[in-house]
């Protein structure tokens, strides 16, 4: 179950939270995938990072992020955060009124018909990796698929300085790869937002290692097909043609918000709202 089927209005915005900016990854494959939509964003700067923070905690923020995307007037909600999706869709699906949709489980189905058979890999945060949450999702699609699951806090960092290609990105990549790879993953998830940036660098060292291509799952763009289907399978598609109009909300606003911003979201920003929860 993604959530409720109310009757709502097609061309009411699509609401999208992250824990910070990572998720306009999932903004930007939305945007490509569904350009007519209209999207509001919320990052919660203030509290970033959410991979390490408890699952109660993680669960609270969550609510409070998606009540004010409702405040809104969204159609319906899409957690751009693995850390979100892997612990607290289950309570928002129960707790909201509006459709709720992840990014686990369009990961998991694409890495899956990735892997053709394979070993999956997942690179993420810690509290992603510690939930389980992939492996649960690949075992529902797939009992024979075996997952490994490995944590990439440096990877956020390198994404978030824009330190996406060179000697340290690659030895990074390098490092939190191999276990994977020697392991037996046939493809990589990318499980974490910011990671999609260093998708090149990522996806030469792990054919490096292999000595052969692995596929690299980006579960942004899976997720924004996944949000396509949905809105057809529901009729709540927009009915504009025009392109989508992009509302930003953050709950803090430092110096560097700008330029890490339009890296992740691939394009120059509107106004920037601030708001407290």
């Amino acid at each position: 179950m993604r959530g409720p089927a109310n009757a709502l209005d097609p061309d009411a915005p699509l609401g999208v939270f992250d824990s910070g900016l990572g998720g306009l990854t999932v903004v930007r494959a939305l945007r490509e995938r569904c350009p007519a939509e209209d999207i509001v964003y919320l990052g919660d700067t203030a509290r970033v990072p959410y991979g390490t923070r408890s699952a109660e905690t993680v669960v609270r923020y969550a609510l409070g992020c998606a009540r004010v995307l409702l405040s809104r007037g969204v159609k319906a909600i899409v957690v751009a955060c693995n850390t979100v999706s892997a612990v607290a869709l289950d309570v928002m699906r129960v707790e909201l009124d509006r459709p709720v949709l992840g990014v686990i489980v369009p990961g998991a189905r694409a890495a899956v018909a990735a892997a053709k058979g394979g070993a999956v890999g997942v690179l993420g945060t810690t509290g992603t990796i510690t939930s389980g949450a992939y492996p649960r999702a690949v075992a529902s699609l797939s009992t024979r698929t075996e997952v490994f699951g490995q944590p990439a806090p440096l990877l956020v960092s390198l994404a978030e300085e824009g330190w996406l290609e060179g000697e340290v990105p690659r030895l990074v990549s390098r490092r939190y790869l191999e276990p994977l790879v020697r392991a037996g993953a046939r493809c990589v998830v990318l499980g974490c937002t910011h990671f999609p940036l260093l998708e090149r660098v990522i996806e030469a060292e792990a054919a490096s290692i292999a000595g052969e291509p692995i596929p690299i799952v980006d579960s942004a763009s899976a997720t924004a097909d996944d949000v396509s289907a949905f809105l057809g399978e529901r009729g709540q598609r927009t009915t504009r043609v025009e392109r989508g109009k992009l509302e930003l909300f953050v709950t803090d606003l430092p110096k560097s918000f700008s330029t890490v911003a339009e890296r992740f979201l691939g394009e120059p920003l509107g106004d920037v709202h601030q708001i407290d929860l």
